[in-house]
C-alpha cells in the first residue's frame, strides 16, 4: 500500500484507468502471416511483439512458395480482443507482410505440432511408457537399454496430455516444433 491507500493496478480511487474492464478475458489466437522471404523480416515481426510486451506462445516459419519468395509465419499468442486486433493491424502495416489471417476467428482450422520425448526408465515404467505411447499413436524413433525417444504429432492439447502422462514415468527431455495451422475447407 502507498500513502494514498490505493493498491497498485486498481482504478477505483484513481483518475487513471490502470486496468482494462476486460483484463481477465485473454483469448488464445493463431495468426498466419504471409511475408516476403528476405533477410530481417522475421526480426521485424518479432520486434513488434517484444517492443509492445506481447507474448508469443508458439512460432513456426517456413518458405511456402520458392518461386514467389514467400514464407508463412504461424504465431500463437494470447491477449484481449482489443490487443489481438491491434497486433493484426500492426502486422499488416509492416512493409514485407503480404497478408495476415486470424485462423481463430475465420472459422475451423487444423493445428498440428511435432514433438520428441525422451523417457528414461527400467522395468514396469518402461513397459507403461510403451503402452501409453501406443494409445497416443507415438512412434519410437530411438531406443537404448535405458530410454526411449518418442515422436508425437497432434494438437497442442494432445502433446500436453502425453507430456503429463510421461513425467511420472521418467520424462527427461522434450522438444516441440510449434504449431503449424491451416484453415479448413
Amino acid at each position: 500500500m502507498n500513502a494514498l491507500n490505493i493498491t497498485k493496478g486498481t482504478s477505483s480511487k484513481s483518475a487513471y484507468n490502470l486496468r482494462s474492464g476486460h483484463a481477465d478475458l485473454d483469448e488464445r489466437h493463431t495468426l498466419a502471416v504471409l511475408v516476403a522471404n528476405e533477410p530481417g523480416v522475421l526480426a521485424r515481426v518479432i520486434g513488434l511483439f517484444s517492443g509492445r510486451g506481447y507474448n508469443i506462445e508458439s512460432l513456426t516459419v517456413a518458405e511456402v512458395d520458392h518461386e514467389g519468395h514467400t514464407s508463412r509465419i504461424t504465431i500463437v499468442t494470447s491477449g484481449t480482443p482489443q490487443i489481438i486486433e491491434q497486433i493484426k493491424a500492426q502486422l499488416g502495416r509492416i512493409i514485407p507482410v503480404y497478408d495476415v489471417h486470424d485462423l481463430t476467428v475465420e472459422g475451423p482450422s487444423v493445428e498440428r505440432e511435432l514433438s520428441l520425448f525422451k523417457v528414461s526408465g527400467k522395468g514396469e515404467k518402461r513397459v507403461e511408457a510403451l503402452r501409453l505411447a501406443d494409445v497416443f499413436r507415438a512412434n519410437v524413433v530411438d531406443s537404448t537399454l535405458d530410454s526411449f525417444t518418442f515422436e508425437v504429432v497432434g494438437s497442442p492439447e494432445k502433446i500436453d496430455a502425453f507430456a503429463d502422462l510421461m513425467r511420472p514415468l521418467g520424462l527427461s527431455e522434450m522438444a516441440r516444433t510449434g504449431v503449424a495451422a491451416l484453415s479448413r475447407g
